[in-house]
């Protein structure tokens, strides 16, 4: 990993997701997250997830609360991604691995397409 100031660590140009584990470890270390707890980070998570979806709303045009501080999609989906590797961290899940066997199972399903929900204001329109 690159050399770190304190607060700050260099990301590499690409990441692959075993390569992303290994960042967001070193970087969980340089800014002293590394003793929380695998509840703490899903809890977090949960935060995290809810303020991307705030920002998606805001984005889509749906109203969203006026005294409230909405990110944009891209910095949530971030934070996310961020909290999703520390979590795999902790419970010892190699992403890379995880998802090539979980889409080996993924490809033997039969899907069906489920039907998208109305927009604003096509509430109640034909579609």
């Amino acid at each position: 990993m690159p050399t770190a100031r304190k607060g700050y660590v260099e990301i590499p140009e690409r990441l692959s997701l075993s390569e992303l584990q290994r960042y967001v470890e070193w970087l969980e270390e340089d800014r002293g997250f590394s003793d929380q707890t695998i509840l703490e980070k899903c809890l977090l998570i949960g935060e995290e997830l809810g303020e991307l979806f705030k920002a998606v709303r805001k984005s889509s045009g749906l109203a969203v609360d006026a005294d409230s501080e909405v990110g944009e999609v891209a910095d949530e989906l971030a934070d996310v991604l961020i909290f999703l590797a520390s979590i795999a961290n902790r419970a010892g899940v190699d992403l890379d691995e995880a998802l090539r066997a979980k889409e080996a199972v993924n490809r033997t399903r039969v899907w069906q397409p489920q039907s998208r929900l109305p927009l604003a204001g096509e509430v109640g329109e034909e579609r």
